[in-house]
């Protein structure tokens, strides 16, 4: 079984001289506090995945993909394998709250997701995986 390539984005913004990154809280109580992430589509390379699945997830647009962080093999609960690319990107102009729809469809049709901020690793809980990376965003 191929794995299913996944890219993530830590997304970040720099607020009164100190950097932040985005994350959401999913409607769903078990999928928990998220960053944004998804598929990449069959011949779509990463890095142009990480934009689209942000814009689709987030709403923001404007993205500048800083640099490429790291890519691993992740076992995910329902045993599938995920290839999974992690991206530093940056926005500017964004809100310090927002609530957005996705547009990607799929499981996520319907839902609204709520976006805000961080500035440490350790204020928030991050559901499984996602915040593997933090440590290189936080220094």
């Amino acid at each position: 079984m191929n794995p299913v390539k996944k890219a993530y984005g830590y997304v970040t913004r720099i607020k009164e001289g100190q950097i932040q990154v985005l994350v959401f809280q999913h409607p769903i109580a078990e999928a928990g506090i998220q960053i944004p992430k998804g598929t990449v589509d069959p011949g779509e390379d990463p890095q142009e995945a990480v934009l689209r699945e942000m814009e689709e997830e987030t709403g923001l647009r404007n993205f500048h993909v800083e640099q490429w962080l790291a890519e691993d093999l992740w076992k995910n609960d329902d045993g599938a394998i995920h290839h999974r690319f992690f991206y530093k990107l940056r926005v500017s102009n964004a809100e310090d709250e927002w609530d957005h729809e996705p547009t990607g469809g799929g499981e996520e049709k319907g839902l609204t997701f709520h976006f805000f901020w961080i500035s440490s690793s350790d204020e928030v809980e991050l559901i499984r995986g996602h915040g593997d990376y933090l440590n290189l965003i936080f220094i």
